[in-house]
């Protein structure tokens, strides 16, 4: 079975790598400015449609193939934060969420081709606690680069890691990928987890 992921992400691509997946990667030509969404959620996982349709379209509908297309926005306070794309948008962004939680979104879409096609779309959220942290403390952060392309401006398994308090939830899935959530779509669509290994 042809895995693929359909994200350029190297946290995802390492999260499938650790848990026996090795897929290929693939990146979609979506434009996440093009979309809105009634929600943070409801963005999320259209988004990981739309990246995930991107790229079964652009492979031609193959059988035996398993795209896996993922989105993650922080919902803060019901407002959708994506990846700050600058310095002083990271800067902006982590003063306004320091000392405070939000629920990081990711939404994930699988196609799962074999003798017919099936398509399964779902969140994962978890709550994240984010440190009291001293402007001095962003300011250092946002110049290692890092937060400038990090869905909520933060990562945990990165510099990010010391700055979140808690979280409560799946952990992979502040990284980018529910490994849990992932298991039970691709169950859902017939695939054991691990004939995948």
């Amino acid at each position: 079975m042809r895995v693929i992921l359909a994200s350029a992400s190297p946290a995802r691509l390492h999260t499938l790598r650790a848990a026996g997946i090795d897929p290929e990667v693939i990146i979609s030509n979506v434009d996440e400015s093009l979309y809105t969404a009634s929600s943070p959620s409801a963005l999320a996982c259209l988004l990981a449609e739309k990246k995930a349709e991107d790229v079964f379209t652009r492979i031609g509908f193959p059988q035996d193939t398993i795209v896996i297309g993922c989105d993650s926005i922080l919902d803060f306070e019901g407002k959708a934060l994506g990846k700050p794309g600058s310095p002083q948008g990271a800067v902006e962004l982590l003063r306004r969420t320091r000392r405070r939680s939000g629920v990081l979104v990711t939404g994930h879409h699988v196609i799962v081709s074999t003798d017919r096609v099936h398509r399964v779309n779902r969140a994962g959220k978890t709550i994240i606690h984010v440190a009291d942290l001293s402007d001095g403390e962003i300011d250092a952060y946002v110049a290692t680069g890092e937060p400038e392309h990090v869905a909520g401006g933060f990562t945990i398994d990165g510099f990010g890691g010391p700055f979140i308090t808690g979280i409560e939830g799946d952990p992979h899935n502040v990284v980018g990928l529910s490994l849990p959530l992932l298991r039970m779509m691709l169950a859902d669509c017939g695939i054991q987890w691990t004939s995948l290994w």
